[in-house]
């Protein structure tokens, strides 16, 4: 079944934001690590891992065989990282990043969940045949 253009977008976007975020955890893991509440053990290994996954769910987007799959695992990871982006927001004195800009985040977060599951097709896996 061939996507069409505007799903074919979406795909994009979910790819390139989970390939760049997945490298940032990578390439700026003390950064990251930041973010992780306190309350959360093993920061470092958090973001590793997470990391990994990100890179893992958007080369999986790639391959039609494993997209609803990998669109599942990518809402279920955006959902887990959720604490991170609360955290930042009730503690944004913490953080060099405007107000404004973490409250905004937060309904974009929603959006993007629902561009995941939608360009992925992520809802199909959960459809009674």
């Amino acid at each position: 079944m061939s996507l069409s253009r505007a799903r074919v977008v979406g795909l994009g976007f979910v790819f390139l934001w989970f390939s760049i975020g997945g490298v940032a955890h990578f390439a700026a893991t003390d950064v990251e690590m930041r973010i992780i509440p306190p309350y959360i053990p093993w920061p470092r290994d958090v973001v590793l891992v997470s990391g990994f996954f990100e890179l893992l769910g958007a080369v999986g987007l790639l391959i039609r065989r494993f997209r609803a799959a990998a669109g599942c695992g990518l809402f279920l990871l955006t959902l887990a990282v959720t604490p991170a982006n609360v955290y930042m927001l009730q503690h944004a004195e913490l953080f060099n990043v405007p107000v404004w800009l973490l409250v905004v985040r937060l309904p974009v977060q929603v959006a993007l969940l629902v561009l995941i599951v939608w360009s992925s097709r992520a809802g199909e896996l959960f459809k009674r045949n």
